[in-house]
């Protein structure tokens, strides 16, 4: 009797069972709520939050505090002679398409999905994104204290320049007018563009797979958009006499940058194929996969269940060793004679060793099913 034929006398009904293997393509659906696991999720990031309250602190004193008054003398004054315009976009708008339009577009894409731990890493990353560009853009703007394109009337708003005796300006304007004069590098308009809508543009890149390699170039006009909007936002600034082009450019790459440091800090980089979700998604998916695998208690009742159980499979299997050695040997008695008496008891002795691996075998499975 072959080994394979043994399965068939198994007394066991659950000992096939063992065998069944889950298909590797088993996806499990898994939605996590505001509800659900939101209250949980900000606990697990008060950390992240306090910070950027701190951030928020800094940002306001620097906005309060004045700039370094750089020496302006007669000479530099001809290429600060550009008249004062107002605003293309003023700044009161820059929070809503930096900030509050990828906000949105963020909870759109939750009320599809169910999915919290998206929805509350993209914001905590956008947050920190312009944040930080702004603490960074501010602090260099104090520190360097460069003189915008429309600083002669700012300074002299009558027309006539005034200078001390080493050369410098002596400024008889309105002194909030004279402040942010001094306050040209970095663009603090391109830099809160490009880091909130430089994430968003990231953000999307993943959510509709743009570097899937199958060539869809129509996906890059979505991921151009909001970039050409932040651009188009950097040009105004210097069509206004805001700005130079150096602080347009030093702005948006400051933004760009941080930006992209802060959304890998939450998601994978969009080329990657699991670039449609963060980090934290895919954690949690595997702990539900875990978690769904039944896992039996470890107590006294089920000890002794387990033992029962392992009993009868090792009486059962030694009955079939017992019968089929038996069995084997009455048959070869039978049929023996003088010229194949050694061969068959060589024969018994395999079929011995056959039957007894595979009790082995069996016994062994049965073990490892054991929970510890």
């Amino acid at each position: 009797m072959g080994f394979r034929n043994m399965l068939s006398f198994c007394p066991s009904p659950n000992f096939r069972n063992m065998f069944q293997v889950l298909p590797n393509g088993l996806e499990l659906e898994c939605q996590h709520t505001i509800k659900s696991h939101g209250g949980q999720l900000a606990r697990n990031h008060k950390h992240d939050w306090l910070i950027l309250l701190l951030l928020v602190v800094i940002e306001i004193i620097l906005n309060v505090i004045n700039p370094f008054y750089r020496f302006v003398g007669e000479d530099m004054m001809t290429d600060l002679k550009y008249p004062m315009k107002e605003n293309t976009v003023p700044v009161w708008a820059v929070p809503f398409y930096a900030v509050l339009l990828p906000i949105a577009i963020f909870l759109l894409y939750y009320l599809r999905r169910k999915d919290v731990y998206d929805l509350h890493h993209s914001i905590l990353g956008l947050l920190f994104a312009v944040l930080i560009t702004g603490v960074l853009t501010d602090a260099i703007k104090d520190a360097v204290g460069r003189p915008r394109p429309d600083f002669f009337w700012r300074c002299f708003p009558d027309g006539r320049d005034v200078y001390d005796q080493w050369g410098n300006v002596v400024c008889h304007g309105k002194a909030s007018d004279i402040k942010e004069g001094h306050k040209s590098f970095p663009s603090g308009h391109t830099s809160w563009s490009f880091a909130g809508l430089g994430f968003l543009a990231l953000y999307l890149s993943g959510k509709i797979k743009c570097f899937d390699r199958r060539g869809h170039v129509a996906k890059l006009c979505i991921i151009f958009l909001p970039i050409l909007a932040a651009c188009l936002v950097g040009v105004s600034r210097v069509d206004d006499y805001w700005h130079h082009w150096q602080d347009v450019f030093a702005g948006g790459l400051l933004g760009l940058v941080v930006a992209t440091f802060c959304y890998l800090q939450f998601f994978p980089p969009p080329y990657d194929t699991e670039g449609w979700g963060p980090y934290a998604y895919f954690r949690a998916v595997e702990e539900s996969r875990s978690n769904s695998r039944p896992v039996q208690p470890w107590d006294g009742n089920s000890m002794q269940g387990i033992n029962r159980e392992q009993t009868a499979v090792n009486n059962g299997l030694m009955q079939i060793y017992h019968f089929t050695w038996g069995q084997q040997v009455r048959q070869q008695k039978r049929e023996s004679t003088p010229d194949n008496h050694a061969s068959a008891r060589q024969h018994v002795k395999w079929l011995k060793a056959d039957v007894f691996v595979g009790c082995i075998l069996q016994v062994k499975c049965r073990v490892s099913r054991t929970p510890f």
